[in-house]
């Protein structure tokens, strides 16, 4: 099975997952942090590195509950931001 190139925009926002990783580990050691999720410290270098920038739901949850941190905080703070376009017309009304 061949896996599918990312997007430029997946790179991204593995690497904003990544540093909100680390920025949220603080003076946490890498090991401590991976032994509390119950991921290898590996694991959790390469996500913080972006060099795994799609990491499996339950690693992120796992991380997100050994760092104190909600699954909807990291939700907004790595999803893309959407510039706002004034007039654009409403994608979600029929004409």
């Amino acid at each position: 099975m061949v896996r599918t190139p990312l997007t430029p925009e997946e790179r991204e926002r593995g690497e904003r997952l990544g540093r909100l990783l680390r920025e949220a580990r603080g003076a946490r050691s890498m090991t401590d942090v991976a032994a509390s999720a119950g991921i290898s410290a590996e694991t959790l270098r390469k996500i913080e590195t972006g060099r795994a920038p799609t990491p499996a739901f339950f690693t992120v949850a796992a991380l997100a509950g050994a760092l104190g941190l909600s699954m909807d905080d990291l939700i907004g703070r790595c999803a893309p931001e959407i510039p706002d376009v004034p007039d654009a017309p409403d994608a979600s009304i029929a004409a």
